[in-house]
């Protein structure tokens, strides 16, 4: 099971790495395009939920690759026990917020397909498709969280920090900046 969420999390990467790929790929076309006196109408409709799927897609990844802002003056602070509870009292409220997020991000783009919601840009496509990177993003961070906090329930140091000092254990601080 542990193969097929790390799976997940890096496929999620992988997908906003293409998006990022994708987004710098139709902004020197449009580039080059403009100079050759060609039209890019819908360009920037596209670039726009390239950069939305980037955004969410990656987020499950960034988590348990220790990437997200964690605030720690508190926890460094504390014995191990304490830190665990933090740890465990963080992740549950994560959860609830992610799941929030989750539901709504689900309904929403759901009742855009229910009532064939198009898009008002230069691309006319049903408005649910660009939006499915948003649900599939959160669905994956949702994973992602509970998937930690049932770590460290179990009693395991949570995967994000585990990552963070491996890194700084070979000297990479950028992260940190």
């Amino acid at each position: 099971m542990r193969r097929v969420l790390d799976r997940v999390y890096m496929l999620g990467g992988v997908l906003a790495a293409v998006s990022v790929f994708l987004i710098c790929a139709l902004m020197i076309f449009q580039s080059l395009a403009r100079e050759f006196g060609f039209k890019t109408a819908g360009t920037n409709d596209l670039v726009a939920w390239l950069c939305a799927a980037a955004a969410f897609l990656s987020m499950a990844h960034a988590f348990k690759h220790g990437d997200f802002v964690r605030v720690t003056l508190l926890s460094e602070k504390v014995s191990d026990r304490t830190r665990r509870r933090l740890e465990l009292l963080s992740l549950s409220l994560a959860s609830v917020a992610v799941g929030y997020l989750t539901w709504w991000a689900s309904k929403f783009t759901y009742e855009s397909w229910q009532f064939n919601e198009i898009a008002n840009g230069m691309v006319v496509i049903p408005l649910w498709i660009p939006q499915l990177s948003f649900v599939v993003g959160a669905w994956m961070l949702l994973l992602a969280v509970v998937d930690e906090m049932f770590l460290v329930m179990g009693g395991s140091e949570p995967t994000y920090v585990v990552a963070v000092r491996e890194r700084h254990a070979k000297g990479d601080f950028s992260s940190d900046v």
